[in-house]
């Protein structure tokens, strides 16, 4: 139990003890009655340039309930919280098979490491490899080898967060958020993840945290299958009996679906076993990479250079008069635009940043809100929607795998150039494209929108130089695998899904709460495995 003290404004260089000393004097707090102080949460507001501050939130415990009550009762700007993460109900049902989990990624990692410290022993099947031989294979295809179609950016132990800036930041206010960030750095990642409002551990640092979760999950009795993939399911009286894998068959006393977002083959094997799905809303786009300074000087001005202030990121959206959004996605400040295509000859990007962030360049995605109005209506109709720019910009870029690209300029003009100042990162190469012929009309209007919105907004964004590559399709999953208040699928009982994939988070930090919120679940229903 602990009060936060939000709203606490300081200059970018005043210490953390004269931050915790304003909390206090504005909760009318002595001192002396807290039991613990320390900087709950800070972000930097940068919206004026003659004003640049940081933002900080402060918790304080005090011992005592009541007094704690009693102070955000008559106290502006505090709140009161309960720190105590809730104790699983542990069933006594015993049961016939392996509690199983499909995929490694933030939700399945998750989920896999909360069943095994409760004395659960989940067995996970990950299509690719390990963090490790992941990395070689992510390599060699961006530096001009083969695509392994299992092992790629998005398929292998972390999901498709392992090659990303490893970004902690979500909406959601679910009180597991501390949980998953705690659990983090017990396994390696920087501490400051825990008080910053925008946390990364970014690609380098967050590899050898995914491994030593893994290590975790197996020491506790769990087990990790690499290389395996689900491809069928027994279903029988409404209940997954086994499940095949690439591996053999195992018989699952439930299976948590946690793939992510670009198990296509999956989605199509779930809808041939009538498993109820339906499509939802996505985003595709590009890729914009500007240089580091200029969007450091876009928000920082004349500071740019003070080496207090953070590297520059940003977070812009402009929607239309018919309800129609274009906004920026998964900034990556001092990083790369990554080859992150997972299917035979198509082409797909994505953002990565190192935690150092000290790249020359920045990139975000920049993308357009589609709906079934535009694909259809079916449940994988949003897929094969993405899929079909994927091979489309792979046809357009030459079909090596080079990415279709444009200046802004060029995009604008419709006359495609890649004459800049600004080296692109994209490690498979661009070639020259005319955006009309990869995406609809609608989506090239909103995307010049966008742009002229955010150019109003940052100056970095007037800049004609800048680098668009395409295209960006795997901001979410294109459809959402039914499940009740259970978690569980109508169409199984047993069958939870998870995450991502199945759309119910966005991002590393809710599919990982999703995923512990399952296991929580699952303890409801099934006991521990004897031992």
């Amino acid at each position: 139990m602990a009060i936060i003290i939000t709203s606490i404004n300081a200059s970018v260089s005043e210490a953390p003890a004269s931050v915790i000393k304003k909390a206090l004097k504005k909760a009318g707090i002595k001192e002396t009655d807290t039991v613990k102080t320390e900087i709950y949460k800070t972000s930097l507001d940068a919206r004026k340039q003659s004003d640049i501050h940081f933002v900080h939130s402060v918790y304080a415990e005090l011992g005592s309930t009541e007094a704690e009550k009693k102070i955000c009762k008559t106290q502006t700007g505090c709140q009161y919280i309960d720190c105590e993460i809730k104790k699983p109900v542990i069933s006594k049902n015993e049961y016939k098979g392996r509690i199983s989990i499909a995929g490694l990624g933030p939700a399945g990692l998750f989920c896999a490491l909360v069943l095994s410290e409760n004395g659960y022993k989940p067995i996970v099947f990950e299509r690719g490899q390990d963090v490790d031989k992941r990395t070689e294979s992510v390599n060699r295809f961006w530096n001009g080898g083969a695509l392994d179609t299992n092992s790629n950016v998005q398929f292998g132990e972390g999901g498709a967060g392992t090659f990303s800036d490893g970004k902690l930041t979500t909406r959601i206010k679910d009180p597991f958020c501390r949980y998953v960030l705690e659990s983090f750095v017990k396994f390696g990642a920087p501490e400051e993840i825990m008080t910053k409002a925008k946390p990364h551990i970014g690609t380098d640092k967050l590899r050898s945290v995914i491994k030593a979760i893994r290590e975790k999950i197996i020491e506790n009795g769990g087990e990790v299958h690499f290389n395996t993939t689900v491809t069928g399911m027994n279903i029988k009286d409404g209940n997954i009996k086994s499940v095949r894998t690439t591996n053999g068959e195992f018989d699952v006393a439930a299976l948590v679906l946690a793939v992510g977002n670009s198990a296509r083959d999956t989605f199509e094997m779930l809808y041939s076993e009538q498993i109820m799905m339906t499509p939802k809303p996505f985003s595709v786009g590009v890729r914009i990479e500007h240089l580091q300074e200029d969007v450091n000087e876009s928000l920082y001005g004349r500071h740019k250079d003070n080496p207090l202030l953070p590297v520059g990121e940003y977070q812009l959206s402009y929607r239309d008069s018919d309800g129609r959004g274009v906004y920026t996605f998964c900034m990556c400040p001092g990083g790369t635009v990554v080859p992150s295509a997972s299917e035979e000859n198509t082409v797909v990007t994505n953002g990565m940043s190192e935690f150092a962030r000290d790249g020359k360049n920045a990139n975000s995605a920049v993308v357009v809100s589609v709906s079934e109005k535009d694909f259809g209506s079916s449940a994988l109709d949003g897929m094969y929607f993405a899929r079909s720019i994927e091979k489309k910009a792979f046809e357009l870029a030459g079909k090596n795998y080079k990415a279709p690209a444009t200046t802004v300029g060029g995009f604008l003009s419709g006359k495609p150039s890649l004459s800049s100042d600004i080296n692109p990162t994209f490690a498979r190469g661009l070639s020259e494209c005319d955006f009309n012929s990869l995406f609809n009309s609608k989506i090239n209007e909103m995307l010049s929108l966008g742009l002229a919105d955010f150019g109003r907004k940052m100056h970095c964004f007037k800049d004609n130089n800048a680098i668009m590559t395409a295209p960006e399709t795997r901001t979410s999953s294109p459809l959402r695998i039914l499940r009740n208040e259970q978690m569980t699928s109508p169409s199984a009982s047993n069958l939870y899904p998870c995450g991502e994939g199945a759309g119910y988070a966005g991002g590393i930090m809710s599919a990982a709460v999703d995923g512990i919120n399952i296991a929580y679940k699952i303890m409801e229903n099934y006991s521990p495995e004897k031992k």
